[in-house]
């Protein structure tokens, strides 16, 4: 058991960059080389980690950056492309055919578009792409930012077409011995009961998620609206309604037949059907159109490098005689025509990631890889082809030809999507190695690291109510390490020997894990990061991560509860 001295140094890291970005608005940029310092020097001196072992661990860090900064860089790309084009100011027209309500565009593009992309796609990718579709509608960019990361929690946990589980749980307890016989007993396979975890966590998504699309909506018109108010909120609530059933009947029933692979993609999909048809015929438009207020009156940190309804093609797109649409460049461009790099888009991501000679392919051509960093057991890898910045990629050499691209337009997409990148690369490259200091702590020496310390102080503390604090748990591990699937590596084992120890639920338990880790997604670090390059905000961290505490708090104790419902009364006897 940790002493109390190991605990109270442990916490120093996450104590620097709470009090650094939270309490003191610092950037990640400034924040996070703080934060590596002090983990750095905790290691060295309470965990005996090496200087080599501490390089190691940043240079393991960096290249899970460099992975993150491939995705931001192509979707940045991306974005910019279409702006020289002129498609972004179709889309716009697009959008606005449907319904120019702020509040009606957030259910459409935040909790179903992106929950689809997530589904798809994971590493923090909604945010890159539906935050910029968002600030090219004219929302301030700050606004975007809050919102696309609130909007796609369902999805998180089943991202990447279930990597979390199928990576983070079932390779892992599949290599434990000792849980591989506890299952067998039981008269299940690891896939088969990893399937069932899935199941209890699409459970806990469904009763909670009830309301995200509200939340997300109300996020909106509290801090971003003229009135400061969630009244607005409250006038869509049968359309966020319709729309969180639209995607949790689907949602639900994949994860019971079919298993943690497509809940996310078939729930966005249904709900996106039945959503879009059901404004189409005329259900569920708010009687008064909701808009921001005038942007004279805006904050400054509202705003960044990339103004609200910027089009780097001169102008909006207008209607053309043949029903397309005019773009700055004064060619006409259908609606279709404007989507098509998005549908590509979607397309790639799924075709890479479920059809097996694809992804096997994708998954060992352009594979960089270093096993040993600097003579330890740590190894990380770059692949290439299989991340999703290289789909982004692709997707920009096709819209070249597609929208007609002139080498001025090209020069200036790539010109600019490097200007915005650059200041995001400091931030991102100490947050993940400050994370992989805490993580590889204790490595040397066979004790626990500091991330293991403190989740068994809270366990120790908790004690019987500890499935409260169970999606707490899983959130640290993502908040950390910005991903689901890392969290579950990091404490699926954990949450399965608490509950050993507890006598409850090992399903419930995990189940609450995943969804723990879906959650952290709201406040890390390098996912703020991201999200806030991709519409030209990188600075504002702190203040998106206070606003992210809201929905964090109301998921996690949601879940919390639940959890000691479905341990302690529901489901007691379940594995």
């Amino acid at each position: 058991m940790a002493t109390p001295t190991q605990i109270g140094l442990a916490v120093l890291p996450l104590a620097t960059i709470a009090f650094l970005m939270i309490g003191r608005y610092w950037s990640a940029t400034r924040a996070m080389p703080v934060a590596w310092v002090v983990a750095a020097a905790v290691g060295y001196l309470g965990w005996g980690m090496s200087p080599t072992w501490i390089v190691a661990a940043s240079i393991n860090g960096a290249i899970t950056a460099s992975n993150i900064l491939y995705i931001v860089f192509g979707a940045i790309l991306v974005l910019y492309t279409l702006k020289q084009t002129g498609a972004f100011d179709v889309i716009n027209a697009g959008f606005t055919s449907i319904s120019d309500d702020r509040r009606v565009q957030v259910v459409l593009l935040v909790f179903l578009m992106g929950s689809f992309i997530e589904a798809a796609a994971g590493f923090g990718t909604p945010a890159a792409v539906v935050g910029p579709l968002l600030v090219g509608l004219g929302f301030p960019p700050l606004a975007a930012v809050v919102v696309a990361l609130t909007g796609n929690l369902m999805s998180i946990t089943f991202g990447a077409v279930g990597t979390p589980l199928i990576i983070g749980l079932q390779d892992i307890f599949s290599s434990s011995e000792s849980i591989s016989s506890a299952v067998a007993q039981q008269g299940m396979t690891i896939p088969e009961w990893v399937a069932q975890i899935g199941v209890w966590a699409a459970t806990y998504h469904v009763i909670v998620g009830m309301l995200l699309p509200f939340i997300g909506v109300a996020m909106m018109t509290r801090f971003f609206g003229e009135e400061r108010s969630i009244k607005p909120a409250l006038e869509v609530l049968p359309l966020t309604l319709f729309a969180w059933a639209s995607f949790a009947v689907p949602y639900y029933l994949t994860a019971t037949f079919l298993g943690p692979t497509f809940p996310g993609l078939f729930g966005a999909l249904g709900g996106m059907v039945m959503t879009v048809g059901a404004l189409k015929a005329g259900y569920f438009h708010p009687d008064e159109e909701w808009d921001f207020g005038p942007e004279s009156e805006w904050p400054e940190h509202w705003v960044g490098d990339i103004a609200p309804g910027e089009s780097t093609s001169g102008g909006n797109a207008t209607v053309a005689a043949d029903g397309g649409h005019v773009t700055g460049h004064g060619h006409s461009m259908s609606l279709v025509r404007a989507w098509i790099p998005y549908a590509v888009l979607a397309g790639l991501l799924v075709v890479t990631r479920v059809v097996g000679p694809v992804k096997d392919f994708v998954t060992s051509h352009l594979v960089l890889e270093w096993t040993n960093i600097l003579g330890t057991s740590m190894g990380n890898s770059f692949a290439f082809l299989y991340l999703p910045g290289a789909v982004f990629l692709a997707v920009h050499l096709l819209t070249i030809p597609l929208h007609d691209m002139g080498s001025r337009e090209i020069k200036a997409a790539w010109s600019e999507t490097i200007e915005k990148l650059l200041p995001a690369v400091m931030a991102l490259l100490f947050a993940v190695a400050t994370v992989q200091i805490m993580i590889q702590s204790g490595q040397t020496q066979g004790i626990d690291s500091m991330l293991v310390v403190l989740s068994e102080a809270t366990a120790d503390t908790a004690g019987g109510i500890y499935p409260f604090f169970a999606a707490f748990v899983g959130a640290f591990g993502a908040f950390l390490a910005g991903s689901n699937t890392v969290s579950d590596i990091l404490f699926g084992t954990f949450q399965y020997n608490v509950a050993t120890d507890l006598d409850v639920s090992r399903t419930v338990l995990v189940g609450a894990q995943a969804v723990g880790g879906a959650i952290g997604n709201l406040i890390a670090v390098h996912n703020v990061v991201a999200a806030l390059a991709v519409v030209g905000l990188v600075g504002e961290e702190g203040r998106v991560i206070r606003l992210e505490l809201i929905p964090l708090a109301y998921y996690g104790v949601m879940t919390g509860l639940l959890a000691l419902l479905f341990a302690y009364v529901i489901a007691p006897g379940t594995f």
